[in-house]
């Protein structure tokens, strides 16, 4: 557990999109990210930053904070995993560079992460490992991404023991947005949650105090604030 030197509530780093964007009269590029993950934290007792995926003040940027969550978004360039990239895989380098460094020094500072969908795919592939590039062409299925904008449910089995299994349980019941899966684990890390069809859907870091990835979007289910409330706890 990563001590706040006081009482004041955890500051939590919230990683967020440049994309084009529009509100009121303006369309331009802005730094934005879906309200639900902000909603997540405060209602989990912390106080949400958001982190614009630009420059290079990594060091910086997490001093600020006490926690970290890498949100969900677009797929990770498969370069980075030596793949060429599949037709559906649709990517931001710039988000990319900036994450995986951002990870790299939050994991050296020793700060709890929560990774959400590409979020766990981040730290994933930060510590070696591929993914798997369509899931639809494993399984047959959609399920995991009906169509475009709409969230599939799946349920989960959790590994006894694991730092998952410790804040949900057993088995647990997500909505899930992604196309993209874990294939070969990174370096040290642990799958620790399937889905239904055998899908890795959970991933920690064993020795870390929290370290933990999620391929499903638990900020869509605002009455169940069990995860992001761990990730406030553990950054104390």
């Amino acid at each position: 557990m990563v001590s706040n030197g006081s009482d004041r509530r955890p500051r939590i780093g919230l990683t967020t999109y440049v994309e084009s964007t529009r509100f009121g009269v303006w369309e331009t590029d802005a730094a934005v990210l879906h309200r639900p993950y902000v909603d997540c934290v405060v209602r989990a007792g912390g106080v949400p930053l958001l982190l614009p995926p630009v420059g290079d003040g990594h060091a910086e940027l997490l001093s600020a904070v006490d926690g970290l969550v890498l949100v969900g978004g677009a797929d990770i360039d498969p370069a980075r995993y030596g793949r060429e990239p599949h037709p559906k895989t649709v990517t931001r380098p710039d988000r990319d560079a900036f994450e995986f460094a951002l990870l790299h020094a939050a994991l050296a500072d020793g700060k709890p992460v929560l990774g959400v969908c590409r979020g766990m795919e981040v730290l994933n592939v930060a510590l070696g490992g591929t993914l798997t590039q369509h899931l639809p062409e494993v399984t047959g299925t959609v399920e995991h991404q009906p169509a475009p904008a709409t969230f599939g449910t799946s349920r989960i089995s959790l590994a006894d023991g694991s730092l998952a299994a410790r804040i949900l349980g057993g088995r647990t019941d997500c909505r899930c947005y992604h196309h993209q899966a874990v294939e070969r684990l990174g370096e040290g890390l642990r799958a620790v949650g399937w889905a239904q069809d055998g899908t890795v859907e959970a991933i920690e870091l064993p020795g870390a105090d929290f370290v933990l990835g999620v391929q499903w979007h638990p900020e869509q289910q605002a009455d169940d604030v069990r995860l992001f409330a761990a990730l406030v706890e553990a950054s104390r």
